[in-house]
């Protein structure tokens, strides 16, 4: 390129003079400048490679090796060749050599572009939503890999600054309100939201628009899921019920202080459940000694250990089968693994059915409770966390007076134990087994109608990853006989939920309201009559001391009697609300 350069740059200095340009004088100055940045090259180590041909950084050592070699001709130009051309020739020779050698550092790009990209004939058009960090990772991914499933054909952004920016090559063609015609223009099969941090009001809209023109849509999880990392294609997920209800996942920056949990042995009653599953997993994470799983539903345990270990043999003794209404059962599970800390996850939790056999919900709920409590007194447990409900406050339901109860219970266990006793009351669990968002999904499934209560009832919705956190962490910041209470932000309309999750199918499905059934609440409370919103270890952690119940009390022989419902009432602590509203 040099050896060309400097004859041209000689051309271009003498093409207004009447003067033969010195071309013999510039070719060797060429070759002498070859030289010069062969060594400047060997000394940079720029000749290793150190960069992949063609890329930014192959650029700089290119510039900064031409500029080298540029500066070695002036020098021996003015010196040792005594202006054999004029000053200016190896100036715009370097310049022009530099151009010469862009060019293949070019063409080579542009051409691996072009064999990387996505064959268009396969890979699904897509329309990107948001030309920021996200959009431009992924645009760049998803061009760089041959076999992408998607090809991006346009970008759309809330941001005039990006009106007709190109990224990449694709070009940002609108904003939200032209959704639904680049949708259409661009025939794209699958709308992409690239924004981590989207708002539900957003996605709700756009999932809207792309369900109105037959268009599938996918989003990037939240940032704190990214865990600080560029997003890419993996990450690239189907929306969720949780995206549009707008149940922001709260962190209770739980690593911090679950250093209790290391090192020592864990047991978990109800393992197998929505909360106990996830208990496990979360709880593996800290390095426990053991962790017992213990289960009255030996599937669940299997499911559980699948989970954690990617195999289920069933051969791990910390894999308990055992009912927590047995109580000499529990007396000899606690005595072989003698456990330092207890999540207690098992219960009976659905409302209607404990309204029928209330009997049941007091065997399990509040007797099996006891029973764990005592056979976590008699072996020293260190840490005892109970897992309760929004409806043990001010409770109106089977459900929410035999999980008040528990809470008393524990209480009570705390002013003799020596270890720490405690409970934790959240609201649903999004996606647990049972939960509304699955009953929704089923039904939505099967054609319709979605069955909702009432038209105004709401609900206090959570992660189980949130719900979780909120449990691990109570063990270190709770205090004996307490019930922390998570902030859950905004109660959600149950109507909107199902409207929402119908909007998202795009089906035309109908919502038929069976009216509020015996015990149920038409809005839940997370604190009860009497308790006051004291938050002095969490912004978002309200720590609610709990009255001790008397275990005597509670024993009845006859749970099937009617007289049971009312008992449990005046057992709660709380005056009974006149109406379940």
């Amino acid at each position: 390129m040099w050896l060309a350069a400097l004859p041209l740059a000689a051309a271009v200095r003498y093409l207004d003079i009447n003067e033969t340009p010195p071309i013999t004088d510039s070719v060797v100055l060429g070759a002498l400048a070859v030289e010069v940045q062969l060594c400047a090259s060997v000394g940079l180590a720029l000749e290793r490679g150190r960069h992949r041909y063609g890329s930014f950084d192959d650029a700089i050592d290119a510039l900064l090796g031409t500029t080298l070699a540029t500066a070695g001709m002036v020098a021996l130009n003015l010196t040792v060749f005594d202006r054999s051309v004029p000053a200016t020739v190896p100036a715009i020779a370097g310049m022009l050599a530099l151009t010469l050698q862009m060019i293949p550092r070019i063409a080579w790009r542009v051409a691996q572009h072009q064999r990387s990209r996505p064959d268009a004939r396969v890979a699904q058009p897509v329309v990107i939503f948001g030309a920021g960090e996200g959009g431009d990772q992924l645009v760049r991914t998803m061009l760089r890999d041959p076999h992408s499933p998607y090809l991006p054909v346009a970008l759309l952004d809330d941001d005039p600054v990006k009106a007709d920016l190109r990224i990449h090559g694709v070009p940002v063609l609108g904003n939200r309100t032209s959704v639904r015609h680049i949708l259409e223009r661009t025939g794209a099969s699958t709308l992409i939201v690239a924004i981590p941090s989207a708002g539900p009001e957003l996605l709700r809209f756009l999932a809207a628009e792309a369900s109105a023109v037959g268009v599938a849509i996918r989003v990037l999880p939240p940032v704190t899921e990214l865990l600080g990392r560029a997003p890419g294609l993996s990450d690239v997920r189907p929306i969720t019920e949780i995206d549009l209800l707008g149940r922001h996942q709260i962190d209770t920056d739980v690593a911090s202080i679950a250093g209790y949990l290391a090192n020592r042995r864990v047991l978990v009653t109800g393992a197998g459940g929505s909360i106990g599953s996830e208990l496990c997993r979360q709880v593996q994470a800290f390095g426990p000694r053991e962790m017992v799983m213990l289960d009255r539903d030996e599937s669940a345990l299997h499911a559980v250990q699948l989970s954690l270990h990617g195999r289920a043999l069933l051969d791990d003794p910390n894999l308990v089968v055992a009912d927590i209404r047995d109580a000499e059962r529990l007396r000899e599970v606690w005595a072989q693994h003698r456990p330092e800390v207890v999540f207690h996850a098992a219960a009976l939790k659905h409302l209607t059915l404990l309204e029928q056999h209330p009997g049941e919900a007091v065997k399990t709920n509040v007797i099996g409770t006891q029973n764990v409590l005592d056979a976590s007194r008699a072996t020293g447990v260190d840490k005892f966390v109970n897992i309760s409900t929004d409806k043990a406050a001010n409770p109106t339901s089977m459900l929410g007076y035999t999980k008040r109860v528990a809470e008393r219970l524990t209480a009570a266990a705390a002013q003799e134990a020596e270890g720490t006793y405690l409970s934790v009351r959240f609201g649903n669990v999004l996606g647990s087994r049972g939960s509304v968002l699955t009953a929704f999904r089923a039904q939505i499934a099967a054609g319709g109608p979605v069955t909702v209560t009432h038209a105004e009832v709401t609900r206090f919705f959570m992660t189980v990853e949130e719900a979780v956190q909120l449990v691990i962490q109570a063990g270190a910041i709770g205090r004996d006989g307490e019930v922390l209470v998570l902030d859950m932000g905004e109660p959600v309309a149950i109507a909107d939920v199902a409207k929402r999750l119908i909007e998202a199918t795009g089906e035309a499905v109908r919502i038929e309201y069976t009216g509020l059934r015996p015990g149920e609440k038409l809005h839940e409370e997370l604190l009860g009559t009497g308790e006051v919103d004291d938050r002095p270890s969490h912004p978002l952690i309200s720590q609610v001391p709990v009255p001790p119940l008397d275990p005597a009390t509670v024993c009845d022989p006859d749970l099937h009697s009617t007289a049971v419902v009312e008992r449990l009432a005046g057992l709660s602590g709380f005056d009974r609300p006149l109406s379940a509203t």
